[in-house]
């Protein structure tokens, strides 16, 4: 651990001690009787936390009160997208409220086993999309690179519950990507390329650093960018190992997926401190959620906070319509009423893009509130955020 993460937690503790036994519940992992007696060595070790995610009933049920929905739930999952929650996730989750919003996303449920006739498997077609394995190359300058099945926390909204999971993944070596690079070195329109999954986060460092080595090589490749969940689920992986092999394959922009409020700890400030002040942008990408964050007041908190901690908020997606999720999408006007409540009501920086991506591999297609009340040749009618009305002559 570096000295300043290690000072970080020191301050960290002395502030809990001081908070109400309700309010450090939240905070204080040993206050769950499953952890009272785990080192805060071991806690910080992010090897450590995956190791002991929760991934049975018997663990799952010293940590909450299950409803039977939720029995059910774990019961069925196994195999792909089978539960797997960290014990740092653990500690936010609400043991008595079947709707906390960060258990909701976490604990299976008796829902994700019924199919809405219009769902899918591969609801954005990647696997159609694939010239190679691991890669999906659907928009003409860039390409995305599944770089492992593995993540930290199994979201249960997940869209590629097709591929993510538990199960044996076929090797470790970086060489599995070879045919994926030779299709980038050789298509020299490409001059982005997205690294995601799962989590590349979850690989160890010496694999990270192998693959944006390979991929640094080619010599068209402008930007690189890597999806993850691990500063949410699992702050503790963010070392200052990891920071300086990304530093050192410069430029690095990361996309953090953020859901709600209550993900944005100390902890997990603590890990995007890190990865800002090491000069690494950061955006962040939410899944519209019903009961999560459909709400607008609920999302405004989550812009505010995520530019509070150096995250911009970049896009809003509606849940896909991939199999087992229909407990989970909300009306696309939901989302359009969000923009609505975020486009002049709070600043440039904190509003994010809506999209849908398109079902069948139509790619994101941005979805907002109208703007444009009419147009003729040379003019148009406009309304601003308060439903002013201007005329716009060219």
């Amino acid at each position: 651990m570096s000295n300043s993460v290690a000072t970080e937690n020191q301050k960290l503790q002395q502030e809990i001690a001081v908070l109400p036994r309700s309010t450090r519940r939240s905070l204080d992992y040993q206050q769950i009787i499953l952890y009272k007696d785990i080192n805060p060595l071991d806690w910080e070790d992010w090897h450590w936390q995956l190791k002991n995610r929760i991934r049975s009933r018997d663990e799952l049920s010293q940590i909450i009160k299950l409803t039977p929905q939720e029995e059910e739930g774990v019961k069925k999952a196994s195999g792909r997208l089978s539960m797997a929650i960290t014990p740092y996730w653990a500690t936010l989750i609400d043991p008595e409220d079947a709707n906390c919003p960060l258990r909701r996303q976490a604990v299976p449920v008796g829902d994700e086993f019924i199919v809405a006739p219009h769902e899918m498997i591969d609801p954005c077609a990647e696997d159609r999309d694939s010239p190679a394995r691991h890669l999906v190359h659907r928009y003409p300058d860039r390409v995305l690179l599944l770089a492992t099945d593995h993540c930290a926390m199994y979201c249960r909204h997940c869209t590629r519950r097709r591929l993510v999971g538990e199960h044996q993944e076929e090797s470790s070596s970086v060489s599995r990507f070879d045919a994926a690079l030779d299709y980038i070195k050789s298509n020299k329109k490409i001059r982005d390329v997205l690294i995601s999954g799962g989590d590349p986060f979850i690989l160890e460092d010496e694999q990270i650093e192998n693959l944006l080595q390979k991929i640094r090589a080619i010599s068209h490749v402008e930007l690189l960018r890597i999806g993850t969940r691990t500063p949410v689920t699992l702050p503790q992986r963010i070392t200052e190992n990891l920071v300086n092999i990304l530093k050192k394959y410069s430029p690095i922009w990361v996309s953090i997926h953020f859901n709600h409020p209550k993900e944005i700890t100390k902890r997990c400030k603590i890990a995007c401190d890190m990865l800002a002040e090491a000069g690494i942008p950061m955006g962040s990408q939410s899944v519209l959620l019903k009961g999560i964050n459909d709400r607008p007041f609920i999302m405004k908190k989550l812009v505010h906070e995520l530019l509070q901690i150096r995250v911009r908020p970049y896009y809003i997606y509606q849940c896909d319509p991939v199999r087992g999720t229909q407990h989970f999408r909300t009306p696309v006007a939901a989302g359009i009423n969000i923009m609505e409540k975020l486009r002049g009501h709070t600043s440039g920086y904190a509003v994010p893009t809506y999209v849908i991506d398109g079902p069948g591999g139509g790619g994101k297609i941005p979805v907002g509130p109208n703007y444009i009340l009419s147009q003729a040749k040379g003019k148009y009618v406009l309304r601003n955020y308060k439903g002013k009305i201007y005329t716009y002559l060219e």
